[in-house]
């Protein structure tokens, strides 16, 4: 290890954690390369990647290419005479980048590849009930999540995990896996396997979410529309829209905080409660919502709601 060096590559919260575990056991980091600083909020004040921050609090050399693909920044990547490039929540990386480091460029990705390719693994697989996850390191190849296989290594998903929970164990767990990984590489120790090896019939992609992706459809039974709100909790947010008949008025809600119950639905509209939660129908059974943001509040427990808005003023249609 001691003559082995790295590029790192990467943006948000969940590549700094590894990030942080490569720096920590000394793997030596020639660069950090991460997206150019943007404007963000009310003042449009220039906003920093969480990767950036760490990188400069640890005086790490870091690059900010606008096109991954211009000469002068394929220069200076060469130039840094780096054995690896490690890729953990980055933009794609035109051939030229990922086919430049002798031991090749490796990524990170939160599914036990080849299930769940694509940009919201954690998400889908929540959605669609599976019981476990996990994160895979791969080598890059031409086609998106498609490379040889190196490491993989799986965990439980619990029956009332939010992606928001999982994200945080995915994002520890992909720490450990890819200094392994880093390490088994720099001692000519890797064996990869194939992914076509690998694929069966019941494979499943995990598309970008966008916003219109996140409607709830109170039609499917409790156990889908669980899934689905805690596949989407906290972000980008599963949503409703309820009607008020009291206030003859419909708003959106999204919602965070779910919970299955055994309550056959009695009336396909009409929402109940219990000492528990606020009751909303599904085909077959009522789902019990804790947590709750009408539009234009905050987040708030069923019962700060229900305060200003009776289960018995409430219906899924009728707007």
């Amino acid at each position: 290890m001691e003559n082995f060096s790295i590029v790192f590559m990467g943006t948000p919260e969940f590549a700094v954690t590894i990030l942080e575990k490569l720096y920590s056991e000394r793997i030596n980091i020639k660069a950090v390369i991460t997206a150019p600083d943007k404007p963000s909020g009310r003042g449009q004040k220039m906003n920093q990647s969480a990767v950036k921050k760490f990188a400069t609090k640890h005086q790490l050399n870091v690059l900010q290419p606008t096109n991954l693909k211009d000469p002068s920044f394929i220069q200076e990547l060469e130039s840094l005479n780096a054995d690896l490039f490690v890729v953990v929540a980055f933009r794609m990386l035109p051939e030229a980048v990922w086919s430049m480091p002798p031991k090749g460029t490796i990524n990170l990705h939160a599914s036990l590849l080849p299930n769940y390719r694509g940009a919201a693994p954690i998400n889908w697989a929540i959605i669609n009930g599976e019981t476990q996850s996990g994160v895979t390191t791969f080598f890059i190849e031409k086609e998106i999540d498609t490379g040889k296989i190196i490491e993989r290594s799986a965990v439980y998903i619990g029956e009332n995990e939010t992606v928001g929970a999982l994200y945080n164990r995915l994002m520890n767990l992909g720490a450990d896996v890819m200094l392994s990984t880093v390490r088994k590489i720099a001692s000519d120790d890797v064996t990869s396997i194939d992914q076509s090896e690998l694929l069966t019939s019941d494979m499943r992609p995990a598309p970008k979410i966008f916003k219109q992706d996140c409607e709830i459809d109170f039609s499917k039974s409790v156990m889908e529309v669980h899934n689905f709100c805690r596949g989407l909790s906290p972000y980008p947010a599963a949503w409703c829209t309820l009607y008020n008949s009291e206030r003859e008025e419909s708003k959106t809600f999204k919602v965070f905080s779910t919970e299955k119950t055994n309550i056959p639905t009695a009336d396909p509209q009409q929402l109940k409660q219990d000492t528990e939660g606020l009751l909303i129908p599904c085909s077959d059974f009522y789902m019990r919502v804790t947590e709750i943001q009408p539009e234009g509040k905050r987040r708030m427990t069923y019962k700060e709601f229900l305060a200003g808005n009776p289960s018995e003023n409430l219906t899924t249609k009728g707007f």
